[in-house]
């Protein structure tokens, strides 16, 4: 896919491939200077079958879980646009998420953090944006949780994204973090993203998607190119993995 015509990003706003203070970027960012491969049919070719798979529950993490229970924590709305660099809605787009449960821990076997599992919530759904680009989850909000990169190191709360395009080559990762979290300022991955920039990452709260006794609301649009774009891992070795 050619990117003739598109208005090029803002790589201020984007995180280095190495940032020492994310300690993980040491091993994982590449090297060498990135060659450029090929394209054959697997990577021009979109996530058709895995469209064709979701299903409207499946953007409820709070029940997703087929368990019959409900997750435990507070239950909040995230909605948003998918939008281009010239702010047109993107229908049909694969949005997926994970995160941690309200406690902090992920369903993952390397997590260990002593904060209790959620046996109706396994952290994971996904949905398409609809005619107007909008993608919509029901979740719980996520818990702080400590991860060794430094002392007393704490992550924010974060929702991971993942967006697949038209092909598999042009899926980005990225994460949308919550208004007013003091741990914002102390942590290296929101620090490898100028201040300046930290609007693109953090959602807003929004009264009217907010439901009367029922849960509160989250919007966060996400740009894909252009000068406006949402900070995004780069090349799956970015400082937001």
């Amino acid at each position: 896919m050619g990117t003739e015509g598109f208005r090029p990003r803002d790589d201020a706003a984007f995180p280095p491939l190495d940032h020492p203070a994310y300690r993980s970027t040491e091993l994982r960012h590449p090297s060498r200077p990135l060659q450029p491969l090929e394209q054959g049919l697997t990577e021009v070719t979109g996530p058709g079958p895995a469209l064709a798979e979701v299903r409207p529950e499946d953007a409820d993490l709070t029940t997703n879980a087929g368990t019959g229970g409900e997750a435990i924590g507070e239950r909040i709305i995230v909605t948003g646009r998918v939008l281009d660099e010239d702010g047109t809605p993107l229908p049909r787009t694969l949005v997926e998420i994970w995160q941690a449960n309200a406690a902090g821990r992920y369903i993952h076997g390397r997590d260990q953090h002593p904060a209790p599992l959620d046996p109706n919530f396994t952290g994971v759904g996904r949905c398409i944006t609809d005619e107007d680009g909008v993608y919509r989850f029901t979740t719980v909000r996520p818990g702080a949780y400590p991860w060794r990169n430094h002392p007393n190191a704490w992550r924010p709360a974060h929702i991971h994204f993942s967006l697949f395009g038209p092909a598999f080559v042009t899926r980005i990762i990225t994460q949308m973090y919550f208004p007013g979290d003091p741990l914002h300022a102390l942590d290296p991955i929101m620090g490898a993203i100028p201040r300046e920039h930290w609007d693109r990452v953090i959602a807003a709260y929004d009264h009217q998607v907010t439901q009367e006794e029922w849960a509160l609301g989250f919007r966060w649009d996400i740009v894909l190119r252009g000068p406006a774009a949402t900070p995004f891992e780069a090349g799956g070795a970015g400082a937001l993995a």
